[in-house]
């Protein structure tokens, strides 16, 4: 075991000095991703369960707290992972493409030393973010909003996953899960630009000048977390206006603009920060889960895959 653990930590990639190849890059991040939403999807559901609920006419939950516990009465455990199907069928090809995208543009932008300045950092992780929207994010948001939106009606009509999909194509056509893309490429480019950009500087940090130097499971995990956080912080705002884009109710609103502009006049600037605190406590442990998975899958497939 310590052999095989020397070995990898050998095999793995020399940090920001050398590049990654591609096709690892997504089966590393299809793994990570895969892994992740079967861990997190439970805050996911309640964070989007209370951004649904803060524009009806009469809320049905007053709280964090209390949005968990009716949906745990209502509907068991089960009920926390109602849409998961739709999610875990587009996580793993998000996160394939997320970090395929990265790697890929990383390779073309690094210089002779293997590094990226920090205005190219960004868009390496913007073009990583705007690519995963338009491919995989944004139909797959719009089908797990629809879902999770369509088990608050008094007769759900959606009996499951490729019912769901079948049915709203049949009444919407290939645009009905394209909804709020705008929003979505804007939430999604910034999300990765942010956390990117944040997870490669804190990882500098402590390689302390050396850029071929790992800095260990738990380092990795605490670079991730911060730069999930830091993206909440950030675009939490265009995640509430994405979402309400997304909903059965999307007819009200005529853009994205015109969606901010309702969820400021109705709710005020809180309303663009509803669902922070679930989805900061399911955003921190997911980047940093994401990121640890990924980095550490990277050094196996450099142990068994060669292509240097």
């Amino acid at each position: 075991m310590v052999v095989l653990t020397s070995n990898l930590v050998a095999a793995a990639p020399s940090g920001a000095a050398r590049k990654k190849h591609p096709g690892k890059a997504v089966l590393a991040g299809g793994f990570a991703g895969g892994l992740e939403i079967l861990c997190t999807f439970p805050t996911e559901y309640v964070k989007t369960q209370l951004q649904l609920d803060s524009r009806a006419a009469t809320p049905r939950y007053t709280g964090i707290g209390d949005c968990i516990t009716k949906t745990f009465k209502t509907h068991g455990m089960g009920g926390f992972y109602r849409g998961l199907s739709s999610l875990l069928y587009g996580s793993i090809p998000k996160a394939s493409v997320r970090f395929m995208g990265y790697e890929a543009l990383r390779n073309k932008m690094v210089d002779k030393d293997g590094k990226l300045t920090q205005t190219k950092t960004v868009l390496c992780g913007l073009g990583a973010g705007v690519s995963e929207a338009i491919l995989v994010v944004c139909p797959m948001e719009t089908i797990k909003v629809k879902f999770i939106h369509d088990q608050n009606q008094a007769n759900p009509k959606y009996r499951g996953f490729v019912h769901g999909v079948r049915e709203i194509v049949k009444q919407e056509g290939i645009r009905g899960t394209y909804q709020g893309l705008t929003a979505t490429i804007l939430k999604q480019g910034s999300n990765q630009a942010i956390r990117f950009f944040t997870f490669n500087n804190l990882k500098e940090y402590f390689q302390d000048g050396d850029n071929t130097k790992d800095i260990g499971v738990a380092k990795t995990f605490l670079c991730g977390g911060v730069a999930g956080a830091a993206s909440v912080f950030g675009n939490t705002p265009l995640d509430v206006v994405k979402t309400r884009m997304q909903g059965l109710d999307r007819h009200l609103y005529k853009n994205t603009f015109h969606c901010a502009q309702m969820v400021l006049k109705h709710d005020g600037p809180k309303g663009f920060y509803k669902g922070t605190v679930p989805r900061l406590g399911r955003v921190v442990f997911d980047v940093a889960f994401v990121f640890t998975i990924y980095e550490q899958t990277m050094k196996v497939l450099d142990y068994v895959w060669k292509t240097d």
